[in-house]
């Protein structure tokens, strides 16, 4: 079963599922209603600006799916709804395929934190959307699970960096002061999320 969300809310009478739907099919569906967040304001967007004409790239793979993302999601101005919806994709939650809007903010946040630690490689997603289902089961086997996480409103996410440490992520993320920044060093991931800005971990 395929289920997504049109429009990043997480209302149970707009979902629909089928069984035959296509990678290209749910994010043509999805086109049509998706809402985007307004634009990081904080130091994020400095760090964002390029000498090379504005451009947003991000680059990912997923350690659950074996997929690749390599796109540019802004350009001079403007975020590029196909790029923003690729990227809506891959993030969804690869246990049921349900999908939501990922804040623009949180892809912003991701980006400029890659540029900051200054390294060509992806990054590794380990969780971007969750939905209210898989949330609940992450809940019920570990403490440091939020009962209303910000995974499930497609504004946060948790990764990894090759050729970096946690603290280096985490250090560039908090210098976007942008949203949460959590340091999960045992794990070995950095927690990114567009909410209120606070640190934690270690």
């Amino acid at each position: 079963m395929t289920r997504y969300e049109s429009t990043g809310q997480m209302d149970q009478s707009s979902r629909r599922s089928d069984t035959g739907f296509s990678r290209r099919a749910l994010l043509g569906i999805f086109a049509a209603t998706m809402v985007t967040a307004a634009p990081t304001f904080s130091k994020a967007a400095g760090f964002l600006r390029g000498g090379a004409g504005d451009i947003r790239r991000i680059r990912m793979y997923s350690g659950r799916t074996g997929e690749q993302l390599d796109t540019i999601y802004w350009i001079d101005g403007q975020y590029v709804p196909e790029a923003v919806r690729e990227v809506t994709y891959f993030m969804r939650d690869w246990r049921n395929n349900e999908m939501i809007g990922i804040d623009t903010r949180t892809i912003d946040i991701l980006t400029a934190t890659h540029r900051l630690v200054d390294v060509n490689r992806p990054y590794m997603l380990l969780s971007g959307f969750r939905s209210p289902q898989t949330n609940a089961m992450l809940r019920a086997t570990s403490s440091g699970v939020a009962r209303d996480s910000l995974h499930m409103r497609g504004q946060a996410v948790d990764v990894r960096l090759e050729g970096r440490s946690v603290s280096q992520v985490a250090s560039a993320a908090e210098r976007c002061s942008a949203g949460g920044v959590g340091r999960y060093s045992g794990s070995n991931f950095v927690h990114m999320d567009c909410g209120a800005v606070r640190q934690w971990g270690r």
